[in-house]
Order: structure tokens, then sequence, then C-alpha cells
């Protein structure tokens, strides 16, 4: 059975395949190329080389977040571009340190970009306040998933189970002791929940920046 020809697409959702399974410190043309069944050589008429492999990889994050859509409420659609990209990024944390680092963004990533400014403009914000928006939301979003994805639990582990194992050690801390002994123990806690808290005070925030006239457009 003959394989499928090779194309720009394809080069870059192996190099994802690549990414998810070794980081973004395993993808090389040569492994690329392995997971394609071919010589790495074979790439280079596709991609130009590991530096064009990369910005097809933002790109190919940047296409999977939900896209936000102008002349709706500005609110809901921003909610659900950061609920979006919190479980793209979740998914393919080596994501989080290439989406806003390529000197070359391709055509998702600038689309995305436009989009998410066009949604705020068409609501009222000023290009300033737009600009801020966008840049406290995503600081937000990429920092919570950042902190998500590295946290010391093992599989299966609950936040009791953490806990338990400090110990004494909290006794010295009583801030945190109380903190843990009112929001974690016996509260089936999950810090994945704190998301959709911490998001509605970067919202609420934002929403009390937009002139009053148009904060009927949230």
């Amino acid at each position: 059975m003959s394989r499928p020809p090779l194309s720009p697409d394809r080069v870059v959702d192996a190099a994802s395949r690549v990414a998810d399974a070794s980081g973004l410190a395993g993808v090389s043309m040569r492994s690329v190329g392995r997971e394609l069944g071919v010589e790495a050589m074979s790439l280079y008429h596709h991609v130009a080389g590991k530096e064009a492999l990369l910005d097809g990889l933002a790109d190919w994050v940047f296409a999977r977040i939900t896209l936000p859509r102008s002349g709706t409420g500005w609110r809901a659609e921003m909610e659900e571009r950061a609920r979006s990209a919190r479980a793209v990024l979740a998914a393919h944390p080596w994501g989080l340190g290439l989406l806003e680092s390529r000197r070359s963004p391709g055509p998702a990533t600038l689309g995305h970009h436009d989009a998410v400014l066009g949604c705020l403009r068409s609501a009222g914000f000023s290009v300033a306040l737009a600009a801020h928006a966008f840049s406290v939301l995503d600081a937000y979003t990429y920092g919570f998933v950042l902190t998500e994805v590295n946290l010391p639990f093992e599989p299966g582990e609950s936040a009791d189970d953490f806990v338990a194992d400090l110990g004494a050690v909290l006794a010295d801390h009583p801030h945190l002791a109380e903190m843990v002994a009112e929001q974690v123990v016996g509260q089936d806690y999950a810090y994945g929940d704190e998301f959709d808290y911490g998001l509605a005070l970067v919202l609420d925030g934002l929403e009390q920046r937009v002139p009053e006239e148009i904060r009927g457009r949230s």
C-alpha cells in the first residue's frame, strides 16, 4: 500500500506527533522524517528547514484554538477562546514556548491575532485597550496552563494525598495551612477548577475599563 504524497501539512502534522511524544526538543528534520517513514532530505522539498518547521508548528497550534467572532458579545467570545486555548495547550504543552516566539508567523497565527483584535474593536474597545486585553488574557491563560501541566502530582494522586505527604511542614506556615484546611482537605479540590474563577476576574476588570455606553455589548 503506497503512502500518501508528502506535503507541508503532512510534514507539520508529523512534527506535532513527534513533539507530543518527545517534546519540542525532540523535533528535528530527521525525527520527523522517521515519523513519516522517509529520509530527512525529502522534507526539504516541502519545508525550508528546522526554523520553518517550528513556524509551521506554531501555526498548527493557533489553527486549533477557537477563533472569536466579531459582532457578538466580546466577553463570551473571549471566554470561549481562553477555554479553547487552555484545552489545546494542555494537550500540546510544547506549544507554550512557540506561540509568540516566531519571527515568520503563518496565516493561522496572523488570522488568529486579527480575529481577537477585530472582536474587541467591533465591541467598542480602543486600539490600546484591545491590545491590553489581548496581552492580559494570554498572559493569564498561558501562565495557568504552564502551572497546570507542571503540578508535582503523581498520576492518580489527589490534592488531599499531596497535602498529606507534606505533613508537619505546613505547621510552620500558618496562612498556607489555613488555606489548605479550608480549600483543599476534604473539598475534592482540583487546581484546574480555578481557571474559570480567575478568567472571570480578568474579564470583570476589562469590563470596567470599557466606556460605560458600550458595556452592554459584552
